[in-house]
């Protein structure tokens, strides 16, 4: 027999390949090909592809490559060379490609309403179903080598996996209205839908999904910030109702604006305040009775006319003295003001 009386590949340590072309392309007629399992192997002449070899052994003649023999005219017996390509294909399944978007998704969140820029990462696994298609489609406008890595094929496809994230992870934002937040639940069902969705895509090379996972979906940490910024805003608001909260956001500004060169006018300014009301809010603050009640509320205070103590600006008497608050009517129909001793309108002396 001629020099390579035995054609096989018996693979290489590096799992990763995907399509080994066999070194020689001067084969010899009654020849032996031994196809492992896990492969197939794929005879080329000018470009075209003739005859598959599935696991097994085989005899190179022309019973057993019958397309070939048409071309090359292989002879019958003999050990008589022929020239051919053969290429040998890893039919076994590829479970650990790992895919990533390389660009972030931007979206608004629904809930917080703030821009986010979602990113997913996951893993799928794949297999040649049509061998003649992806050979066709795919290994026959590369720039062939001896042997073919994966990741050299998940160039052509990764555009695809990323484009059809991309469109489900915003239909499940914005159209059903899921926080960035609450997306993660959805895993399962995103994978699902991602599966088929580029099912068909892979089948136009001869491929097929064997399974696709969304392991996470998330976001940069300063977009985390953000919507933690919001919930703890939401959170005092909830404990300490809408005065209150009020209040505390306004001595927030204060002490924030004491520390710059602006100080508390530049506060009032930065905050649409007019200085008026910032003035008379600043001498409420810094008396001693103006309290943020129980109740929620921001309670106003009074001065006694009577002895000139500040009290709370509902009370109906004062704390110190006993005066009453309460409006009083002369004989003449005159309102009393509180405390008066004599009416305003005819001098009567109030009893």
């Amino acid at each position: 027999m001629g020099l390579f009386s035995v054609v096989r590949f018996d693979g290489l340590r590096d799992r990763d390949w995907i399509v080994y072309k066999y070194p020689s392309e001067k084969l010899t007629s009654g020849s032996s090909l031994i196809v492992q399992e896990g492969q197939v192997a794929i005879f080329v002449r000018g470009g075209m592809i003739c005859d598959i070899m599935y696991p097994g052994s085989y005899k190179l003649n022309t019973q057993n490559l019958p397309v070939l023999a048409s071309i090359v005219n292989i002879p019958f017996g003999g050990s008589t060379p022929f020239p051919a390509e053969i290429y040998f294909l890893n039919a076994l399944t590829k479970l650990d490609i790992y895919w990533g978007t390389s660009d972030p998704i931007q979206l608004i969140d629904p809930k917080y309403q703030i821009k986010l820029r979602l990113r997913a990462f996951g893993q799928m696994g794949l297999k040649i179903c049509d061998f003649a298609t992806f050979f066709r489609e795919l290994i026959g406008g590369m720039n062939k080598g001896d042997w073919i890595k994966y990741d050299k094929v998940q160039e052509y496809y990764k555009g695809v996996v990323i484009l059809k994230i991309k469109s489900i992870l915003a239909n499940i934002v914005i159209n059903e209205g899921i926080s960035a937040l609450e997306i993660s639940t959805r895993l399962e069902e995103i994978s699902d839908k991602a599966k088929y969705a580029i099912s068909d895509e892979f089948a136009k090379y001869g491929m097929t999904v064997v399974n696709f996972y969304v392991k996470s979906i998330n976001f940069p940490d300063e977009d985390f910030d953000k919507i933690n910024s919001i919930l703890q805003d939401k959170a005092a608001f909830d404990i300490m109702g809408d005065s209150r909260y009020v209040a505390k956001r306004s001595f927030d500004v204060y002490e924030t604006a004491a520390g710059n060169d602006s100080g508390i006018a530049g506060a009032f300014v930065a905050g649409g305040i007019g200085f008026g009301a910032g003035m008379n809010m600043m001498q409420n603050v810094n008396n001693p009775n103006f309290n943020v009640g129980y109740n929620n509320s921001v309670s106003m205070t009074r001065t006694c006319p009577c002895c000139g103590i500040v009290v709370v600006e509902n009370s109906r008497f004062c704390s110190n003295c006993g005066t009453s608050f309460m409006s009083k009517m002369c004989t003449c129909g005159q309102e009393l003001q509180p405390g008066a001793r004599f009416c305003l309108n005819c001098g009567k002396k109030v009893d």
